[in-house]
């Protein structure tokens, strides 16, 4: 453990980010020091949320540091140090990706079985990502069995989740939006009853032609065009889920849509937000259920994996342009 490299944010993006925002740095393995553990990285994972904490601006979690490692989900296994029930050997679940050696305080860490499961699925299906999906899905927008939902952003590490575990808990018809004609192929493989490809044409008719009865559920991970469309499609009392809008993630300009607000009001709508940090009483239910059905086959998940930490910004800039199916990772 002689030499560690890191991702650090060089600058910051004016709407999409460059390979020039960021700086492949090299440091000194860092040693531990009381109630301390190093780890080396296994897996980290890029995700869209960390778009907006490039920018100086307040939100729900701080801005990443000028000239400072970016963080985010990663998993390892424990190489220096030890406390609070963690060991050398250790593999380990934490916050400090985008870097080979993270040193971290033990009780950041949570410790998880690598026999149960490949360790990137700790980071994917039966992590954050699998968990927002759960919650949203059947907490925030309460799906009952016999529903309409419509996912967009569906082959994503998130959406793909959540039309399998609505088609799982008996929702009526799932409906899911791609941007490729190979996602839409794999909606159906996975069970979605209708897949569009939102390149083919206005969102808004696509959805009518797939739900032509109404939506009941519908788990925002796009917004503008297909959360306008969605709120059109909605029956009464219908609920959105809002998870993510990453078509405006790197905009510059406000947002064109959607126009249709008022119909909030008549249809007795409602449209929440939600951070999946709010769920983590769900955790264990999430935990023991996804694992039950992965034992079972009857859900399945995918996952686009660049090799290098060198090549987490490429994978971060893939990510945003849609070039993932399923989780995007890197192998560290």
């Amino acid at each position: 453990m002689s030499s560690n490299r890191e991702i650090h944010l060089a600058s910051r993006p004016q709407g999409w980010p460059t390979a020039d925002n960021f700086r492949l740095v090299s440091t000194e393995v860092p040693t531990p020091g009381p109630g301390q553990i190093v780890v080396r990285n296994q897996f980290v994972s890029v995700d869209p949320y960390m778009r907006g904490r490039m920018n100086d601006a307040k939100s729900y979690v701080p801005p990443f540091a000028l000239d400072a490692p970016l963080d985010g989900g990663a998993i390892g296994e424990v190489v220096a140090g030890g406390a609070d029930g963690i060991s050398v050997g250790d593999t380990v679940l934490h916050g400090l990706g985008w870097r080979e050696y993270a040193l971290l305080d033990a009780r950041s860490a949570r410790r998880v079985d690598p026999t149960l499961a490949p360790v990137s699925a700790y980071l994917g299906v039966l992590g954050m990502t699998g968990l927002t999906a759960y919650a949203g899905l059947l907490d925030v927008a309460a799906m009952q069995p016999g529903e309409t939902v419509f996912v967009s952003g569906a082959a994503g590490a998130v959406g793909s989740m959540v039309g399998q575990i609505a088609k799982l808990k008996g929702a009526g018809r799932v409906v899911g939006s791609a941007g490729s004609p190979a996602k839409v192929q794999r909606l159906t493989a996975l069970g979605f009853d209708a897949a569009f490809d939102y390149h083919d044409g206005p969102v808004r008719d696509a959805l009518k032609a797939a739900a032509p009865d109404g939506i009941d559920v519908y788990f925002d991970n796009v917004g503008g065009e297909h959360l306008e469309a969605a709120i059109s499609a909605m029956n009464l009392h219908g609920r959105a889920a809002i998870c993510g809008m990453i078509a405006q993630y790197n905009s510059a300009e406000p947002p064109a849509a959607p126009r249709n607000l008022a119909l909030v009001i008549g249809k007795r709508l409602t449209l929440r937000g939600f951070l999946v940090g709010d769920h983590g009483d769900l955790r264990d239910q999430f935990v023991a259920e996804v694992a039950g059905w992965l034992r079972e086959g009857t859900l399945s998940y995918d996952e686009t994996i660049v090799d290098g930490i060198e090549n987490a910004p490429e994978a971060f800039l893939g990510l945003l342009r849609g070039e993932n199916l399923g989780k995007m990772l890197v192998r560290v």
